[in-house]
């Protein structure tokens, strides 16, 4: 039979995106205990330090994870969309190291440390599966690293435009996609370690060059080739186009 309606649907809609469960498994992810929040843009719902009882998921919205140097400037260090859980590592490290931020106005989801660890315990497929998420987390960590210590400013914009692109599943055709994108330029500023006035420019630049067209809320895509060549963009690392037979299970089913 049909599951409820849930707000957990997106979320394990990720899980299987790489991982095998049955559907008690399943049921069992959608029927967590949740409570929903809305948060308005530019305010933390999970401040640095903060010890956590419940770990976040994106219901609708953008959210961004920021660091904090102790004079207190902040650098965006991963961006959140719908379906993402950005602090499930909190379930066993629940002292939080960055902050979460609403960029939009946002739906979030909290379900309890204690319900996550239940579940993970009851089917160890789940606790694989959510195991499986944190580590593409950290390969994206890992490639923002890389992007901002190593890339030039038309590299590391082109090579984030392509990342969210392919994170929004935009749908490519004729070597051109477009996908929702509702950030400002000082939070691109903030993901990308440039100044505002630098990503201003460096958008027009990859406009000039027919790569790209953004504002405040869509991303238009006029040469997706182009724009991952220029970003040095592989998608490997997102592991999001993995064919079915090719999703991982560790756990035997009972």
């Amino acid at each position: 039979m049909p599951h409820r309606p849930s707000d957990l649907h997106p979320f394990l809609e990720r899980l299987l995106t790489r991982s095998v469960l049955t559907a008690e498994e399943r049921c069992a992810v959608l029927d967590l205990p949740t409570r929903a929040d809305q948060v308005s843009a530019n305010r933390d719902f999970v401040h640095l330090d903060q010890t956590l009882q419940h770990s976040c998921i994106v219901v609708k919205g953008l959210v961004g994870r920021f660091g904090q140097t102790s004079q207190g400037a902040r650098q965006i260090t991963a961006l959140h969309i719908a379906g993402d859980a950005p602090d499930l590592h909190s379930v066993v490290q629940p002292k939080a190291g960055s902050a979460l931020q609403a960029l939009t106005t946002t739906t979030i989801v909290r379900v309890p440390h204690a319900a996550l660890r239940a579940v993970a315990a009851r089917y160890p497929a789940i606790a694989e599966a959510f195991w499986r998420d944190s580590v593409v987390d950290a390969a994206v960590l890992s490639q923002w690293v890389v992007n901002v210590g190593r890339r030039d400013a038309r590299t590391r914009m082109a090579h984030l435009l392509c990342e969210m692109a392919s994170r929004f599943k935009a749908r490519l055709t004729d070597n051109r996609a477009s996908f929702p994108f509702p950030i400002t330029q000082v939070h691109l500023a903030d993901a990308t370690g440039l100044t505002p006035v630098h990503v201003n420019r460096t958008l027009k630049c990859l406009k000039e060059l027919g790569l790209m067209t953004m504002n405040r809320q869509w991303v238009q895509i006029s040469d997706w080739k182009a724009l991952a060549r220029m970003g040095e963009f592989h998608a490997g690392y997102l592991q999001i186009d993995i064919k079915p037979e090719e999703r991982l299970r560790i756990a035997v089913p009972a």
